[in-house]
């Protein structure tokens, strides 16, 4: 109860452009509401492709089946990414959840800052690339040479992006701990 009272009244205390500038994180939080809105767009289409996986299978070959498992797995690593914007972008730029002590507490929660936001989702773009690529190579007889030779460089260079990123984080850490 302190806590609060404190925040309270350091919020009154600062200045007004300081109180705009820092209340102006809550326009964020809209934005996160729509990503909620996606994530249910994302069930929706999951639930929808597995009926489909479901209905179709007695009929199916075991690459077109890959294929549509592979396409679920991609829609569950894009909700695994939401979730990570959505939780750690709140958490880091407008507001503690205040989780502590929550059986359900995400680990990484406790220990989010915009660097590690930044590698989290990065790592999660290459998954994601990773079973789009997966899909094209399983396809492969169904596409041409130019289509695969692009996707392949376009993994590639978020494979580099995520090592930069997170080659600049641990760069910045250690510059960090030794001041």
């Amino acid at each position: 109860m302190a806590t609060a009272s404190n925040t309270r009244n350091t919020t009154q205390k600062m200045h007004p452009m300081a109180t705009i500038l820092f209340g102006s994180r809550w326009l964020q939080l809209p934005l996160y509401l729509g990503l909620i809105v996606a994530q249910g767009v994302y069930v929706f289409h999951f639930m929808v492709e597995l009926v489909h996986l479901v209905q179709k299978v007695p009929d199916m070959h075991e690459a077109d089946i890959m294929l549509i498992v592979l396409g679920l797995i991609d829609v569950v690593m894009i909700s695994n990414l939401l979730i990570m914007v959505i939780v750690g972008g709140y958490e880091t730029f407008v507001s503690r959840l205040n989780l502590k002590g929550h059986p359900d507490e995400p680990d990484w929660l406790s220990h989010v800052n915009a660097n590690l936001l930044k590698v989290k989702l990065a790592t999660a773009i290459i998954g994601i690339s990773s079973i789009h690529l997966l899909k094209t190579f399983i396809n492969a007889p169904n596409l041409d040479d130019k289509t695969m030779l692009w996707q392949t460089v376009i993994h590639m260079a978020f494979v580099l992006s995520a090592v930069s990123i997170a080659w600049i984080d641990r760069l910045m850490t250690h510059a960090d701990n030794k001041h």
